[in-house]
């Protein structure tokens, strides 16, 4: 097993858990609602809040994008465990947690299927995007990935200094 698999692995199995238990705040919900708000106008795509994929013990990005055709509600019979990898997962990190926790959760994801993770830190309004192939980092600009597009300066604004 190659080193990047055994991580993978130690990841899934070992922080999953630990990964799981954050405490999402007003800014967390907040900027969740406006990535949201941005997305849900594309007729192409579902964005599902809180979607349990079946990796690992089970990971939870705090948004999942799919193609609309690839999702299809049975409300007779719900999926607790989703196995199709999204398109683009989103996170946003919380004060509960790190930015190398959820960097590690990044590649898992696009490890195990997803084309691309957006990270994003709200203190910095950062964002790192994430392919199987890099990571690269970005701030408060418009994020392109897979067709999909946000723009974070209509989250964060342009203002990036502290409060006095």
């Amino acid at each position: 097993m190659l080193a990047t698999e055994e991580k993978i692995e130690e990841i899934s199995e070992e922080k999953t858990e630990e990964i799981a238990h954050k405490k999402p705040t007003l800014n967390h919900s907040y900027i969740c609602s406006q990535i949201m708000r941005q997305l849900l106008p594309n007729e192409q795509i579902e964005v599902l809040p809180e979607l349990t994929l079946a990796i690992g013990n089970g990971l939870t990005p705090d948004i999942s994008i799919y193609p609309k055709e690839q999702i299809k509600p049975d409300f007779w019979n719900d999926i607790t465990r989703f196995e199709q990898p999204p398109l683009v997962a989103i996170e946003v990190v919380s004060p509960s947690q790190n930015i190398q926790d959820l960097l590690e959760k990044a590649r898992l994801l696009t490890n195990s299927g997803a084309k691309t993770v957006w990270t994003i830190e709200p203190f910095s309004h950062s964002i790192w995007v994430t392919t199987e192939k890099e990571t690269r980092l970005f701030h408060n600009t418009i994020i392109e990935s897979e067709g999909i597009k946000v723009d974070f300066q209509k989250i964060f604004g342009s203002d990036v200094s502290l409060p006095a």
